[in-house]
């Protein structure tokens, strides 16, 4: 462990992940208790990495405070696959569950990864249909790495630890707090290629998702809600400029051409 690395874990251990906190005591050059470090590191179970770190992802760097440290279990090359984020309501109708579910079996079987925050609702339907089909998924969380929330969703949090990719800036067994959650969704937005909104309410925290999304160049994708529903944001998401979603034939339609894209800027800078 290099000695950047070590006071980056040690002020991420201190002031439990917090950004800001964390960039005061490394402007302020605060000593590290090198003791103290020691006995977090005996205790610790997961994996890390730092952003001075190599393996540390490339997508992050580009987001708003990107975290100093992430600790994680799982497969961290998950995010070096092709990846979209999954985001909507904590309280989806039976038509957001049957749309997340439709769309998600098809994005598995086209071998994408996919993004969520393990929340209720949508990220739990979206979640447990890649592992049904066989798929990967990565869990982004607004807790501890090793706090399970909600915790109706251990069983699923245990399997994503073992066969997916659990990841949070956040050590040991914080407790989430509501600003946790949003900054947790600037990361979902940084891991995701483009985000696919299947069902939500514009007060909806995931309505940060997409605002991180689109501040990173990102496209946003909607299926389009019923009229009356209560959670029928993704018509007006679909009205100010998100591309509408009725069949997975769109979806890919969209996906393909930002391949064909990015192809046309890989070669552009190779010229």
């Amino acid at each position: 462990m290099g000695e950047l690395e070590k006071v980056l874990l040690y002020f991420s251990f201190k002031y439990n992940g917090n950004f800001d906190d964390i960039y005061r005591a490394v402007v302020n050059k605060e000593i590290i208790n090198e003791e103290y470090l020691c006995d977090k590191l005996k205790d610790l179970k997961c994996r890390y990495t730092t952003i001075v770190s190599s393996d540390y992802p490339e997508p992050l760097k580009s987001v708003t405070c990107p975290p100093f440290v992430l600790f994680y279990y799982g497969d961290l090359s998950l995010i070096d696959e092709k990846t979209i984020g999954v985001v909507g309501t904590t309280n989806p109708s039976t038509y957001g569950e049957k749309a997340t579910q439709y769309f998600v079996k098809g994005l598995v079987e086209n071998n994408y990864v996919i993004v969520g925050g393990m929340g209720l609702g949508i990220d739990t339907v979206a979640e447990k249909e890649t592992i049904e089909n066989t798929g990967k998924t990565i869990a982004v969380l607004g807790s501890g790495i090793d706090y399970c929330y909600p915790p109706q969703n251990q069983q699923l949090y245990d399997e994503l630890k073992n066969n997916h990719l659990v990841i949070s800036e956040y050590p040991e067994k914080i407790k989430p707090k509501e600003k946790n959650f949003l900054a947790r969704n600037r990361l979902i937005a940084g891991f995701s290629s483009s985000i696919l909104v299947t069902e939500i309410n514009l007060k909806s925290s995931s309505m940060y998702t997409i605002s991180s999304a689109l501040d990173g160049g990102k496209d946003i994708m909607c299926v389009p809600s019923a009229i009356k529903s209560k959670n029928n944001g993704c018509n007006e998401l679909i009205e100010n400029g998100a591309f509408m979603c009725n069949s997975l034939e769109d979806l890919f339609k969209i996906l393909d051409n930002q391949e064909n894209v990015k192809e046309n800027e890989d070669d552009i800078e190779m010229e």
